[in-house]
């Protein structure tokens, strides 16, 4: 069984620190990882933006992304954050903490 991994990008570390304590109390992810900042560069409204954000990484079963997703957009300030999902696999062992880890969806 794999599982789902979910990659936003925040304004600084505050913001992705509050995003993945909440998942993680809520029990939607099993664990998240904050990454060091990183330079970004996109288009915004006609203007070409550059700033510097924090990778947030959060791990999660399949069955439970829309949830994460959902809520990820509801605690996130951008007005369009990107929330990418990605299926991996993993040691049995790890993915068995996974399902420990977070709730049975409804």
């Amino acid at each position: 069984m794999p599982l789902t991994a979910l990659l936003t990008n925040c304004p600084d570390e505050e913001t992705a620190d509050t995003i993945a304590s909440t998942l993680i109390a809520t029990r939607l992810v099993a664990c998240a990882n904050r990454y060091a900042p990183i330079a970004s560069m996109y288009r915004w409204d006609d203007d070409i933006e550059q700033d510097t954000e924090v990778p947030l990484l959060v791990k999660t079963r399949p069955e439970l992304a829309d949830r994460v997703a959902a809520e990820i957009a509801a605690l996130h300030p951008y007005d369009t954050p990107a929330i990418l999902r990605m299926t991996m696999e993993a040691n049995a062992d790890y993915l068995a903490w996974i399902m420990e880890e977070t709730v049975s969806p409804d």
